[in-house]
């Protein structure tokens, strides 16, 4: 068995914490480690690291990368641009038949990179118990019991039984209304569709050729052809492409907690509460509120007399909505990208392979950022047609390159970087390197960088 991370979703539904720069899959909601790392370890309980092919965007290679530090074997794939999951999963499947010989019998697990799952041990045994049925030549799906009629997931009506505690799906329905949805509960036999998936290549592949075969034929051409002509994948996912067509799907009850972080109210649901019932994070003094999400940052919040709200802060945004309408967001994220408003995709903090930089403050011919430098890193050797640049030294050492002279710069030092001159920032220490820098000039965009060397092999930075 393989299994197939899909980590190249863009998350708008958690805005402003999760950005189309850095997505949900990255962040650190319920613990110490990202979504992404979650995934990963709770999939290293029973396969090893050669098994896991990870599919993201270019854009994502390096988060995926430092998310990973210390774990060598896995497979990292970056699709050429986004065209949703059936493409992404094809692409995927490509690999692991000519790349890493996967046999037409050999089953892959495909599974999103931003859920939560709890107890790991009856996810495990699940995905364990549903391999004779996928190799029995079904398309399996993980479905969750209901809890709540819940309106933002799409369901699975059981069918008759298979056996192995399987059932053949009889309909896949579409987020409901909440009069449906509330029906399905009382039936009973409907599940929340979790979007993990378990088959085997040969079935796939088979199931692909007769339901999605605008798909199969550039799958059929090969890895070269698909990495090559990706751009020709119609732009759809595996639930529409193949899982609501295919009259051999099967569908495996999944008996554990399951939250899929797809919007406010349901990050909400897994974070600890106080005794009047509020999440809280951050600097927050709360006055007479109640059943509230108030998560903060740097800045101080505060609230009186609030109820049933979620207030998030962001050092460039904050988002006030009343619980239950946070479906909404997505919403609201497309009406800031038709208005230009860069906080709908940009944070303050940008991460590079290198390690972050956050922008200060700006104006007129000056931007003043904080750059961290992560140890034995290096930025690219890059100059600059329209701005100059002052770094100042606020911890750790740095190795600096200007024209054809090297220094070594340590705390409270500084120097200068005039324009159209190459230059070079590098980190020789084993503390992060932290500067100030501040650039002039008629233009600041970051797409004013020529390149000339870089160790990560980028286009732009």
């Amino acid at each position: 068995m393989k299994a197939i991370i899909l980590a190249g979703g863009s998350g708008t539904r958690l805005w402003p914490l999760s950005r189309e720069e850095y997505p949900k899959q990255f962040l650190r909601l319920n613990g110490e480690d990202s979504l992404l790392k979650q995934t990963v370890s709770r999939l290293l309980r029973f396969l090893a690291p050669e098994d896991l092919i990870i599919i993201t965007r270019k854009d994502y290679k390096f988060h995926v990368k430092s998310h990973l530090t210390g774990l060598e074997g896995y497979h990292l794939l970056c699709e050429p641009e986004g065209r949703n999951t059936a493409p992404a999963i094809a692409f995927s499947l490509a690999y692991a038949r000519e790349k890493l010989g996967a046999s037409p019998e050999e089953t892959f697990l495909v599974c999103p990179s931003d859920h939560v799952i709890r107890p790991e041990e009856e996810f495990v045994q699940a995905v364990q118990q549903a391999a004779p049925t996928a190799r029995a030549g079904y398309l399996v799906t993980f479905g969750i019991e209901p809890k709540r009629p819940e309106t933002g997931y799409g369901y699975i009506k059981r069918g008759e039984s298979l056996g192995e505690n399987a059932f053949k799906v009889a309909c896949f329905t579409e987020k409901p209304d909440r009069q449906t949805a509330e029906s399905y509960l009382k039936e009973g036999g409907y599940f929340w569709n979790a979007g993990i998936f378990l088959f085997s290549l040969k079935t796939f592949e088979n199931e692909l050729a007769r339901y999605a075969p605008a798909i199969f034929s550039l799958y059929s051409e090969g890895f070269p052809a698909i990495e090559a002509r990706f751009s020709e994948f119609p732009d759809i996912s595996i639930d529409y492409a193949l899982m609501e067509k295919s009259a051999r799907v099967a569908v495996i009850p999944l008996k554990v907690y399951w939250n899929d972080i797809g919007s406010w109210d349901a990050l909400f649901d897994i974070l600890a509460k106080d005794e009047a019932g509020n999440a809280q994070t951050g600097k927050v003094i709360a006055l007479d509120t109640r059943n509230c999400l108030i998560w903060g940052g740097e800045r101080l919040i505060a609230t009186i007399g609030l109820e049933d709200h979620l207030v998030v802060e962001t050092p460039d945004a904050l988002l006030i909505v009343k619980r239950g309408h946070t479906q909404q967001v997505s919403q609201l994220v497309k009406k800031l990208k038709a208005s230009g408003y860069r906080e709908a995709t940009e944070h303050v903090t940008t991460y590079r392979p290198w390690g972050r930089y956050t922008v200060l403050e700006e104006g007129p011919r000056y931007k003043i950022k904080r750059i961290v430098v992560n140890p034995g890193e290096r930025l690219s050797l890059q100059m600059h047609y329209h701005r100059s640049e002052h770094w100042v030294v606020v911890r750790g050492t740095a190795k600096v390159q200007i024209g054809d002279e090297e220094m070594f710069l340590h705390e409270n030092e500084s120097v200068f970087v005039p324009k159209s001159t190459k230059h070079r920032l590098e980190n020789p220490g084993k503390i992060p390197l932290e500067i100030i820098e501040v650039q002039n000039g008629e233009y600041l965009g970051e797409d004013d960088i020529v390149r000339f060397e870089d160790v990560y092999g980028r286009e732009k930075d």
